[in-house]
């Protein structure tokens, strides 16, 4: 009961104050117009004299049409101090229907002397101008009752008398973060008059930046729109720009990067108003302001890999993923979701990374996605064969690795363990379970290693390729990408924690660089390289242009709103243990061959014989059984022929192909 009646107080809410001053705007109007200004001639279309009843009667008649159609489109129960478009379109449609009703019911009722419809449509003009100005002075009296102006003060003590409220003003632009608006297109004027409808906003528009002639020097809400050939770091200082938003959507990369390189000249922190990176139920299709992400940051193109036929290979297979609470392995996780596997059993050593993805798994898809978690290390074979025997895979995904390259060259025997040994159990299990397809997540740092990590990762390969040729009923194949943006190691993560607290940013050496690759690119290309797999297959990418890191280091620092060098620090700290300078170019086409997929290559590599390999792994394991770390490396140098040195990279790295390009 108690319910029913707040349900009905509400829908009869009505602003009776507003009812109130409409009746009196309309009695005004009608008096005026037909007693005083006599807006009707004293004869009606029938030719009898028009009586004062008369002039009641039709003022009667137009007060039922009018009232009965604003209540009827609840004209009384919207909140006129926010009233948008919307608001005046929806009194406008009432009135207008009122004055057709009004036309037809004076000309249908004998007992009403008709008059024309040009004096009837001037009567309601009238009225509805009226009603109208209120509103709009209305609203605009609550925006603008600034104290320290006069009309401030006439404002707020007029809606003091006529709204019996006094208003405390609090200048909604006060500490606001003052900022320019690159476009005056649909999405820049949504975003301000996002900001200058909101009383809670961080931000005030200051001006619009745009190139179309039509638009330059004229007002969008009061808003002027300057020329781009006309801003100039002095005239942003003048109107005090904090900050630079883009608002033009559909940017090509070239285009974004021309914007980012002028505006970021003007020292200004450089932002962008569009849809999140990673979207979800709370924010889906909703534009917000937003740093750059990392992919706009390097401004490549992102490489959309996955297509409905890698959907189909994987669905309705049991997919187990080694290393699931990964970067990649997380990821994969992912994407294997969307395409509705028949289980999918995520593996790893970290609980806490497998409890995260798993969570964010049963909230995405509740029960429709048939998952499992175990938690063991691959070089656990007695507790690894246990999960094979429960769940009989049909795919086994094997990024389980540790990827650190310099916490690996001090922990050499883990590296060793973990990532051969560790890959070895799981190639051999897959092989006695009958799995489908095997598919190893490499890395471009197995392309002549220089480092302990990078020389684990390429024995693997050898180990996955060298397995391929048994002629079992498992397909074998492994896939190279490079750095991944994002990841618990990335060094973009490193450089915010480094600029929010003041700096200064580390890097080990200027000249390095690296190919980027994002998460999603990485694992689709590994989930469809991996499903048009027939045996044996290395495939790399084509990853495009490495970046310096220099470079992504001086764009951060920009973007914040500082200066490279001023505001923060670039310190080159040295080379850490097995790093070199450069990744070496993954896509060379003349030493591969050719895929489906434009961008997907695979490399002509012959794999060793398994009893080579196996030798090599005796060798290992003794290696490893000394617990000695400088035994271990010694070993692995001679068992991976292309292992070298990083010094012997270094020292000729200035004369390369990989680092001159990136010089131009």
């Amino acid at each position: 009961m108690k319910e029913k009646t707040t349900t009905v107080e509400r829908r009869y809410n009505v602003r009776w104050l507003l009812v109130f001053y409409d009746v009196l705007i309309f009695c005004a109007v009608e008096v005026f117009m037909l007693f005083v200004y006599k807006g009707i001639s004293n004869l009606a279309s029938n030719g009898r004299e028009f009586t004062v009843t008369d002039r009641f009667i039709h003022i009667a008649l137009f007060f039922v049409c009018v009232f009965a159609l604003r209540f009827l489109f609840d004209i009384y129960r919207q909140i006129w101090r926010y009233g948008g478009i919307q608001s005046y379109i929806r009194l406008l449609c009432a009135d207008g229907c009122a004055c057709v009703i009004y036309y037809v019911f004076q000309g249908v009722l004998t007992v009403i002397h008709p008059i024309s419809a040009v004096h009837i449509v001037g009567i309601a003009s009238l009225n509805l101008l009226i009603s109208l100005a209120m509103r709009m002075l209305y609203r605009y009296a609550y925006k603008c009752t600034d104290s320290s102006t006069l009309l401030g003060r006439v404002l707020r003590f007029l809606i003091k008398v006529f709204v019996g409220k006094d208003i405390s003003y609090v200048n909604p632009t006060q500490n606001r973060i003052k900022i320019a608006i690159v476009g005056a297109g649909r999405v820049g004027t949504s975003l301000a008059e996002e900001l200058l409808n909101s009383p809670t906003a961080a931000y005030t528009p200051k001006c619009f930046i745009d190139v179309k002639k039509e638009k330059i020097g004229r007002q969008i809400y009061g808003i002027p729109v300057l020329s781009e050939e006309d801003v100039s770091i002095q005239r942003l200082e003048r109107m005090e720009i904090q900050e630079i938003v883009f608002a033009v959507p559909q940017l090509s990369v070239d285009e974004k990067k021309q914007m980012y390189d002028f505006y970021r000249q003007s020292g200004c922190k450089i932002k962008v108003y569009d849809f999140p990176s990673i979207p979800n139920p709370s924010n889906a299709g909703k534009r917000r302001m937003r740093e750059f992400d990392i992919e706009e940051l390097l401004f490549r193109k992102p490489i959309e890999i996955a297509d409905e036929k890698t959907g189909k290979y994987y669905r309705d297979k049991v997919i187990m993923i080694t290393g699931g609470g990964g970067s990649i392995g997380s990821e994969l996780c992912r994407q294997i979701a969307k395409m509705h596997p028949k289980k999918l059993v995520i593996l790893d050593v970290y609980e806490n990374g497998a409890y995260d993805v798993q969570q964010e798994l049963r909230i995405a898809y509740g029960n429709s996605l048939d998952l499992c978690v175990e938690i063991l290390s691959v070089c656990n074979r007695p507790a690894l064969e246990r999960i094979f025997q429960q769940y009989h895979p049909d795919v086994v995904l094997h990024a389980a690795a540790h990827k650190h390259v310099p916490l690996m060259e001090h922990n050499i025997v883990e590296a060793v363990e973990n990532n051969i040994f560790g890959t070895l159990n799981t190639v051999e299990l897959s092989e006695k379970y009958g799995v489908e397809r095997f598919i190893m997540i490499s890395t471009d740092k197995a392309v002549n290693p220089t480092n302990v990590m990078g020389a684990t990762k390429r024995f693997c390969e050898m180990i996955v390729q060298a397995h391929s040729t048994i002629g079992g009923q498992t397909t074998f194949s492994a896939t190279r990408f490079g750095n991944v943006l994002g990841s618990a190691g990335s060094v973009i993560p490193l450089f915010r924690r480094q600029i929010a607290s003041g700096g200064p940013i580390t890097l080990t050496d200027k000249r390095i660089i690296r190919y980027f690759m994002t998460i999603p690119e990485a694992s689709q290309l590994v989930l469809q390289s991996g499903s048009m797999a027939k045996n044996g297959e290395l495939f790399v990418l084509d990853m495009g242009q490495p970046v310096r890191i220099l470079d992504l280091a001086e764009n951060m620092i920009r973007l914040s709103g500082m200066e490279p060098g001023k505001d923060i620090e670039i310190i080159e700290t040295g080379l850490r243990p097995g790093e070199k300078l450069y990744e070496e170019l993954l896509v060379k086409s003349e030493e591969l061959d050719k895929t489906e997929n434009s961008l997907i290559f695979i490399e002509r590599d012959a794999p060793a014989p398994l009893e080579e390999i196996e030798h090599k792994l005796a060798l290992l394991r003794s290696a490893v059984a000394t617990g000695s770390d400088e035994e271990t490396f010694n070993v692995l140098r001679r068992v991976v022929p292309t292992f070298r040195l990083p010094e012997e990279v270094n020292n000729t790295s200035e004369d390369l192909k990989e680092m001159a390009e990136v010089s131009i």
